[in-house]
Parts: structure tokens; sequence; C-alpha cells
């Protein structure tokens, strides 16, 4: 998903379904080598040990896609129990397939706990400054929703997960940024024109860096999973609000709060805003409030008479 231009056309509207799309799943208790076996059993092409640095195990699909397991510090679990699986480029008509390969793994003795997450990727070329500004503004506006519809813990949000930060905001507010170079400033504070894999910017729930790292954006709120309807819910929110940031013409920077007793209809409200409408959608709606209090029909709640 590298990007080589720095301004991206804008062409008519993004439909989140046209988005490309990866996904990095943390796991424990099973071997690479056993997770990548895991992978092949639904994505067929071959298992080769590749080493390096992360000790990968890689499945090279039917596609010729590969498919890797990893190691990761992050994982609490002794390092030949850690396994990151990192899927190759994806489309939308992939995630049928995504979801068997997640029922895969767990099938094969795979498990996570609280030190596991979930990074999804969304492909960046479509964003100029503009919608990577819009896409800042947006998530800082509703980060309160999303971290309690996530449940991200206080840990990962102090460390992994920080929140889109009040200074890049204020930033955004001054420089009205239009161009990826402008942005590039604004995310950095000064123009970056070599970002590094580890840059400290990566470490938050919306990651930006990456635009510039590896042609995505990343969202990293996501607690890790192997119920395969939830991790299918994951990449349409995030596919979702990709094309919204892609297709708004500006957005406001004031931060929502959080308020209990509205919480579900404003979350649901949201989500429908984003475009996640109708039966398509619905498991993916089931599963994103399904942590929120409140009434999904009844802004302050549902009437008692």
């Amino acid at each position: 998903m590298n990007e080589t231009t720095n301004q991206p056309r804008r062409n008519a509207e993004m439909d989140l379904r046209n988005i490309r799309y990866g996904i990095e799943i943390e796991t424990l208790g099973q071997t690479r080598r056993d997770v990548a076996n895991a992978i092949q059993s639904v994505v067929g092409g071959s298992v080769t040990y590749a080493g390096g640095a992360y000790d990968a195990w890689q499945v090279t699909d039917l596609r010729n896609r590969v498919w890797k397991a990893v190691t990761d510090a992050s994982i609490n679990a002794p390092r030949d129990l850690q396994a990151e699986v990192v899927s190759p480029v994806l489309n939308y008509d992939d995630l049928e397939q995504l979801q068997a390969v997640v029922r895969a793994i767990r099938e094969a003795g795979a498990r996570v706990d609280t030190s596991c997450g979930i990074h999804v990727h969304c492909d960046a070329s479509g964003l100029d400054g503009r919608g990577l500004a819009n896409l800042a503004k947006m998530v800082y506006k509703q980060e309160p929703l999303i971290f309690h519809a996530l449940g991200v813990t206080a840990g990962r949000q102090a460390r992994y997960t920080r929140p889109v930060e009040d200074a890049l905001i204020g930033r955004i507010a001054e420089n009205r940024p239009t161009t990826r170079d402008e942005m590039n400033a604004t995310w950095y504070g000064y123009h970056n024109g070599s970002p590094a894999h580890y840059d400290a910017s990566r470490y938050h729930g919306l990651n930006l860096h990456s635009a510039w790292y590896r042609g995505t954006v990343e969202f990293r709120y996501f607690e890790s999973t192997l119920h395969a309807g939830k991790i299918k819910a994951y990449v349409q929110f995030c596919l979702a609000i990709t094309a919204k940031a892609t297709n708004a013409r500006a957005a406001t920077t004031a931060k929502r709060e959080f308020n209990a007793t509205s919480a579900k209809y404003d979350f649901r409200c949201w989500l429908l805003r984003l475009g996640l409408i109708g039966d398509d959608f619905k498991t993916a709606r089931l599963h994103l409030m399904a942590n929120m209090p409140g009434s999904a029909a009844w802004k302050n709640g549902r009437p008692t008479a």
C-alpha cells in the first residue's frame, strides 16, 4: 500500500467496500508454525519458515499473497508461543475468508489475553492532507465513545493506544493542512522526510505515522479476539471511518462528552452517519454497540410511561 505521490487525486465519492486493508491479530498459546498451518488450511498454498528478527513463519496462498505469523514482544507469553498474524493486503470481498482464517486459528488452539491487540490498516492512497486532517478530527470528536464501545483498557490507552492529542488538533486548526507534506509537518511537529518504523508517534489509537511510513492509516483501538464476527465488525468500522474522512469536505474539532444515558444512541447515530446502514452491517452494529450503556432508540433513555 505504499504511497509514492505526495498529493492523491480526489475522484468520485469513496465507498468503504473499495478500500483495501490489512490486519494484525496478536495471539498466544500456540506456536507460529501451527498458526501458519491453520492459515494454510483455509487459504491453501505453501508454508515456509522465513526466520529473521521476528522468527516468522509464512504462508504463500493460492493467489500468491503472503500471510505471516511473527513474534511480538508486547505479547505476554514465551517467545515460542507468541504469534502475531499479519495478513496480506486484502479486499472487501476477502472478509469471509479472513473470518474462516480466524476460526481456524482458534480451532488450532491459539487464544488471546489482555496483552494482545488487533491493528487494522486501511489504504491511505485516497487521503490527501485535508482527508488525513478530517480523519484526525472525526476520531478526536468521537473518541470517548470509541474507547467505551471497544473496551480499551486504561493501560492500553496509556501506552499502545493513546488518544488523539489536543495539541495535534490545535495544530490542525492553526495550519489547516491540505497537502500530505503540510499534514506531515502537522502530525510530527516538523517535516519528517524519513519516518522510522518505531517512531514514537505511532502509539496512538489512530496512527497517522503509518500514512508516511507504509501508505496506510492504522487503527490500534482493538483488544484482540478470535471471534470472527467481531473482527469483521472492526474491519468494517475502520473502512467506514476512512471512507467518511476521504469524502468529507470538512470536520469539526469539538470533542463529544461521554454521556452514559445517551451513549448507545449517540454511537448508533454515528455508525449510521458513517454508512453502516442496513442488513449488510447489522452484525457490525450489534458487536460495536454491545458495550454501550443506554438505549439505541432513545437518546434520553426509554420513556417510563
